[in-house]
C-alpha cells in the first residue's frame, strides 16, 4: 500500500464527513454495488451505534469518490478501517454536539443547501430533482449537512479557543521568503503593442507613434481600453492579459512602470518590439488609502418628556450656542446622549468609510473642516457634529499582517484539530465489534 494511496484516502475521509456522497448523484451506482442494508452493530462509541449498513454505506461513497478524482483506491481492509475511524470520529462529535445543545437553525441550513446546490452548478431545485432521480433523499441529505455543520461548530469551538497569534509569529513570518513572496502585491496588467522594428524608417516609426499617442489620448477621454485598441485604423495592436502577477513575474521592460499606475490607468512604454500600452486592470496587495475623519457630535435623544419637535429645536439651539463661542466638548458633556463619546467631549475619533450610520456619513462628507453641521436626524435622534480634520491613512501594511494571520491560523487550526481529535478518540469508549 503506497503512501500516496493512504494519504488521499484521509484526505477525503477529512473533508465533510457525510454530506460529500450525497453530491456524487452524477456517479451512477452499478447493482452490484448497492447498499445491503444490514442490522449489524460494527462498534459501540459510548451511547452511540454504529451499523454495518452505515459503514457499508460510506465505504461506497468514498469508492465512488476516489473513482471519480482518478485516485488509486486501497485495500478492501485499509478503505473499511480508516472509514470506520472515520465514522467513529463523526458519532462522538455529534454527541458533544447534543451535550454543548448545538442547534443548526432551518434558516441556516436552507442558506447551506442553497450554496452546496450552487457548487454543483445548479439551483437549489435542480439539486433536489437530480438527488431524487439518482435514487437518493433531499431529507437524508439536508440532514446529514445537519449534522456536518453541528460538527464544524464543535470543531471550532474548541479548537479555536486553543490558537493564539502573537505579532512577534506575524513578524517572524513576514522576514521570511516565503512571508515576503506571499504578501507582495499583485497586479493585473493588459497590453497591447504595436510593432514597430528596428530596420523601419524614421517617418514610419514617428507615425506609428503618433498613432499610439492618439489611441492613448482616446482611452484617457474616456473610450475604453478594448474599444480603443481594436478601434479601425491604419496598425493594428497585437496582446492582452498577462493575468495577475507578482512584481517580479511581470516583464522587466515594464515593471518600472506598473506600480507607479493607478488602477485603471495606461500609460506608454517604448521597448526593442515597438509601442506598448500598458493598462493596469487591477491590483491587490498595494498601498491602501482610507479617508478618515476625525470628527465629534452631541446627540439628542427624543423622550416621553422631549418630544421630536423639542429635541430638534435642543440641536439647533447648541449648534447656535457653539457658533456664540460656547466650546463644542463642554455642550456635549452636558447635553449629549451618547453614552459612548459625552464623557469625552462629544469625540468619535478618526472615522472609516462606512463606520457610521448613512446619515451621518452624508453630513459628515459634507461638513467641512472645522465647522459644524447642521442639526440631522438619524435612527438614533437629532445630531450635530464637528469635523475636525481629515487625513488618508495607509492600511497596507495592516493587510498584510491580517493576511499572514490567517495563514498561521490556518496552519495552527489543522494541527490543533488533529491533536484534538485524538484526544476526544482516546477518551471516547469504542467496542469495535
Amino acid at each position: 500500500m503506497n503512501t500516496f494511496c493512504t494519504n488521499s484516502l484521509l484526505a477525503i475521509l477529512q473533508a465533510q464527513p457525510k454530506i460529500w456522497f450525497f453530491v456524487l448523484f452524477t456517479l451512477p451506482l452499478s447493482a452490484s454495488a448497492q447498499v445491503e442494508m444490514l442490522d449489524q452493530v460494527v462498534a459501540i462509541v459510548d451511547d452511540d451505534i454504529i451499523l454495518a449498513s452505515e459503514l457499508q454505506e460510506r465505504v461506497q461513497g468514498v469508492r465512488a469518490t476516489m473513482e471519480s478524482r482518478d485516485v488509486e483506491i486501497p485495500e478492501d481492509n485499509i478503505l473499511v478501517r480508516e472509514t470506520l475511524d472515520r465514522l467513529i470520529l463523526d458519532s462522538i462529535q455529534l454527541q458533544l454536539a447534543k451535550l454543548y445543545g448545538v442547534r443548526i437553525p432551518d434558516q441556516q441550513l436552507d442558506e447551506s443547501m442553497i450554496r452546496l446546490a450552487q457548487q454543483n452548478g445548479l439551483t437549489l431545485e435542480q439539486f433536489r430533482s437530480a438527488l431524487e432521480q439518482s435514487g437518493q433523499s433531499y431529507a437524508a441529505a439536508r440532514e446529514a449537512l445537519r449534522d456536518d455543520l453541528a460538527i464544524q461548530r464543535v470543531q471550532q469551538g474548541n479548537v479555536m479557543r486553543n490558537i493564539n497569534i502573537s505579532e512577534q509569529e506575524i513578524d517572524n513570518f513576514l522576514a521570511t521568503d516565503e512571508g515576503e513572496a506571499m504578501t507582495q502585491p499583485e497586479y493585473r496588467v493588459v497590453q497591447a503593442l504595436l510593432s514597430s522594428g528596428r530596420n523601419e524608417d524614421a517617418t514610419t516609426v514617428t507615425a506609428k507613434e503618433k498613432f499610439v499617442d492618439a489611441v492613448l489620448g482616446a482611452i484617457q477621454d474616456g473610450t475604453t481600453f478594448e474599444e480603443a485598441v481594436s478601434a479601425p485604423g491604419p496598425y493594428t495592436f497585437s496582446g492582452g492579459d498577462l493575468g495577475w502577477r507578482k512584481l517580479s513575474d511581470i516583464p522587466s521592460m515594464f515593471a518600472d512602470f506598473v506600480p507607479s499606475l493607478r488602477v485603471g490607468e495606461v500609460t506608454k512604454v517604448r521597448s526593442s518590439s515597438g509601442f506598448h500600452l500598458l493598462l493596469l486592470a487591477d491590483a491587490v496587495g498595494r498601498e491602501r488609502l482610507v479617508r478618515q475623519t476625525d470628527v465629534r457630535h452631541i446627540l439628542i435623544k427624543p423622550t416621553e418628556v422631549l418630544s421630536e419637535e423639542g429635541a430638534e429645536a435642543l440641536a439647533r439651539d447648541l449648534k447656535y450656542r457653539i457658533a456664540a463661542g460656547e466650546k463644542f466638548g463642554d455642550l456635549a458633556r452636558q447635553y449629549s446622549d451618547d453614552i459612548g463619546s459625552a464623557a469625552e467631549g462629544g469625540e468619535l475619533g478618526w472615522t472609516n468609510p462606512g463606520q457610521m450610520v448613512p446619515e451621518f456619513e452624508a453630513t459628515m462628507a459634507a461638513t467641512s473642516k472645522g465647522t459644524v453641521s447642521e442639526p440631522f436626524k438619524s435612527e438614533f435622534g437629532w445630531h450635530i457634529l464637528q469635523v475636525k480634520d481629515r487625513r488618508d491613512k495607509d492600511f497596507s501594511s495592516q493587510v498584510r499582517r491580517n493576511q499572514v494571520a490567517g495563514y498561521i491560523r490556518e496552519q495552527k487550526y489543522q494541527e490543533e484539530l488533529d491533536a484534538w481529535l485524538r484526544k476526544i478518540r482516546e477518551e471516547a469508549f469504542v467496542d469495535i465489534k
